[in-house]
């Protein structure tokens, strides 16, 4: 069976800006920033950005076409082909599609959300919710955490979830070109069109209150951007700049790798992953940046801007911009467009999410693309059950821990090693360049070798100093939510388990392929 490629270079460089760009961007970049300095807290965030997002950035791309050209489109194919004397490296690449399937997990469901409140939007269904407590209890009545008059069950909230499951699906049965390709092109192009909307109208609220001229867009961004520069000396603030660009950016997930081994071998990643880099910080800093700070800051002021910074990620969007969109004229199309804005980045991440899986079933197991998007979507449906029905339990909170901090960190500094020290610095820069238009200043070849794994590996160090113990014994875990987080960190190791069997077998089978004379295709 030919292996897919991508449509043009336009079309990859999207489809993994698509996977950067979601809702970390709008939600939790604003969230971050303004907790922790404002504009002093983009000296750290960009140099995490250039020290280790654009370092891994290159490493994902460069070791995706590598091996891809040995017929492998997922990690644990890919880290054997960068050390074939080690049997066990593959292992580590598991980690790489467990923790994709992890973050899909919950992410669908987060995303259905979104999907569900365009058309509330639209039909004005929380148009009587006029404080932050009847927004939010709208909010938590339609996730099935309590009845109202609003909702009496989970039913709505199910319904959208299962629209946008299959909908996952059916793109990534589409394949690469005619469906994932596809769908990042319009979907991107309606999204920075959406938020280009949505930024001007913000800046040209001008002082809503006459009476209070001072509650304006440009002091809003002001309370956004304004430099904290005391922030610079507290390591905390380091820490949640570097986790920023590790959200941001899906490095350290292992999407990236599948995605780029759908390239030829005269493909440039070099410029394609910078491209993609840049995308996807336009999106951040100059989108995420200018739409719901700035807006809430406008009607609620200094201090409840403030309130609304320390309420988190969600509260922002479901919560704060719904209140502000009724403020002002045509108020549920302005929230259409936010809503669905945050869905399309939603969509074009977590499709990237779906497609190690979907690759890793292909190629080691030669599935259809039919058959491996229907066992894919069977079984991933029923492991999203948990995440829906136990919201209020800690589960969510423990997959997000699992998948989307500690496997991501894990994941980055073994690439990261393996690319610098065991295939070798000489022989890795050599191969990044390969077709590249462009060429990386050399003061990155000591980046990628010395300062972005020795960066990862003193944070990965750090939290096992400070917080394994903690953790492992869930000091943190309320006590009537400690069997549900144990039922799931049980759950999470068997699917391990059953992954690590899966590669086991996999690589039985192309062994005897190999002795009866059948090899891997290559460029």
């Amino acid at each position: 069976m030919a292996k897919e490629r991508w449509g043009s270079k336009i079309g990859v460089i999207l489809a993994v800006a698509g996977s950067a760009i979601g809702l970390g961007n709008f939600l939790r970049f604003p969230v971050q920033a303004a907790s922790n300095g404002g504009g002093a807290f983009m000296i750290p965030y960009f140099v995490a950005l250039f020290v280790v997002g654009l370092p891994l950035m290159w490493i994902e791309w460069t070791i995706g076409r590598f091996g891809g050209g040995f017929g492998h489109s997922t990690a644990p194919g890919m880290f054997h082909t960068l050390w074939q004397k080690n049997k066990f490296i593959k292992y580590f690449g598991v980690i790489g599609i467990f923790g994709p399937i992890v973050i899909f997990i919950y992410y669908v469901y987060i995303e259905s959300w979104l999907l569900g409140y365009s058309v509330f939007a639209i039909l004005g269904k929380y148009n009587s919710c006029t404080t932050e407590q009847s927004m939010s209890a709208f909010l938590q009545a339609y996730q099935g955490l309590i009845k109202n008059e609003f909702f009496s069950s989970i039913t709505p909230a199910y319904f959208f979830f299962v629209i946008t499951f299959i909908l996952n699906v059916w793109i990534i049965y589409m394949g690469i070109n005619r469906g994932i390709e596809k769908v990042c092109k319009w979907a991107l192009g309606i999204l920075f069109l959406f938020g280009a909307i949505l930024v001007v109208r913000v800046l040209t609220l001008g002082a809503p209150d006459a009476a209070k001229p001072d509650f304006n867009t440009i002091n809003g961004l002001g309370f956004l951007w304004n430099p904290d520069w005391s922030v610079l000396k507290s390591a905390k603030v380091w820490l949640a700049a570097t986790g920023q660009i590790f959200f941001t950016l899906s490095c350290g997930i292992g999407v990236i790798l599948t995605y780029a081994s759908y390239l030829t071998k005269q493909d440039d990643v070099a410029l394609s992953g910078l491209s993609a880099a840049s995308a996807n910080e336009f999106a951040e800093v100059i989108l995420g940046g200018s739409i719901v700070i700035p807006a809430a800051y406008a009607f609620f002021g200094p201090a409840g801007a403030a309130k609304i910074a320390s309420g988190g990620a969600f509260n922002l969007g479901f919560v704060t911009m719904p209140l502000v969109c009724q403020k002002i004229a045509f108020g549920n199309i302005f929230a259409f467009l936010w809503f669905m804005l945050l869905f399309l980045a939603g969509i074009t991440s977590s499709i990237s999410l779906a497609q190690p899986a979907i690759a890793f079933l292909e190629d080691e197991f030669n599935f259809s693309k039919k058959k491996a998007s229907w066992v894919f979507g069977v079984v991933v449906f029923i492991l999203c059950q948990p995440a829906i029905f136990l919201l209020s339990k800690g589960v969510v909170d423990e997959l997000d821990f699992w998948g989307g901090t500690v496997c991501l960190v894990l994941f980055a500094t073994v690439e990261s090693i393996l690319f610098a020290w065991v295939f070798g610095m000489e022989k890795a820069w050599t191969e990044l360049h390969v077709g590249s238009d462009i060429t990386i200043p050399r003061v990155y070849r000591f980046i990628i070798k010395y300062i972005t794994p020795a960066f990862l590996l003193f944070v990965l160090g750090m939290w096992f100093w400070q917080d394994w113990a903690k953790v492992i014994l869930m000091r943190n875990v309320p006590a009537e939510n400690r069997p549900y987080v144990l039922a799931t960190r049980i759950g999470l190791v068997i699917f391990v388990g059953i992954l690590a069997l899966l590669v086991q077998r996999a690589w039985q089978r192309r062994e005897r392929k190999q002795k009866e004379g059948v090899s891997p295709d290559a460029f």
